[in-house]
């Protein structure tokens, strides 16, 4: 805390007035980048398709990851203390704090709907599996995006083939994914 209030030019006892510990702190600033991730995806769960509702959805998640690549690596890719829930500003389960809970909902919605394999018979699997397939793609980008080992072929055209590809695998009809 102490390096942090030194680099901000603020002393640790304001920095410590306000937040118990780094963990405290660190869940601050994750907090707003989460409500500003769920806050930006919250129109697109007004799309009425529920196959493009979820494209949109894993859409909008890659581009705050690549807007925001910082704020993604300290959110998703940076090892620190789980989610304390007493002193988090974000209601779990809220659709308009929480993005996960938007991804889970239209899931179920879709599930519900008898839209995916039938063998596949949990949702939050499908939810989980989804937000790891986009993870994936983002978290390769903001970590080895310039890596010249690696001939990367244009984001875009890798987001929207793993999209795709995972879509078709969970899909009952693979074909109404476009």
């Amino acid at each position: 805390m102490r390096e942090i209030a030194k680099k901000i030019n603020y002393s640790a006892t304001t920095l410590y007035h306000h937040f118990a510990d780094k963990d405290a702190l660190l869940q601050a600033v994750c907090d707003e980048d989460f409500l500003k991730l769920a806050s930006g995806m919250r129109e697109l769960m007004q799309l009425p398709n529920l196959i493009e509702r979820i494209q949109a959805l894993s859409k909008g998640y890659a581009m705050f990851a690549l807007q925001y690549p910082n704020h993604y690596r300290l959110m998703f890719m940076t090892p620190r203390a789980p989610c304390n829930l007493d002193i988090t500003e974000i209601e779990q389960g809220n659709t308009e704090q929480d993005a996960y809970a938007q991804l889970k909902l239209v899931v179920k919605e879709a599930f519900d709907a008898g839209l995916f394999r039938p063998e596949i018979t949990h949702f939050e699997l499908i939810a989980q599996t989804l937000w790891a397939s986009t993870h994936g793609v983002c978290s390769l980008e903001i970590a080895l995006g310039n890596e010249p080992w690696i001939q990367w072929v244009e984001i875009d055209r890798r987001f929207n083939l793993m999209q795709r590809a995972v879509l078709r695998g969970l899909l009952r009809d693979p074909d109404s994914v476009e």
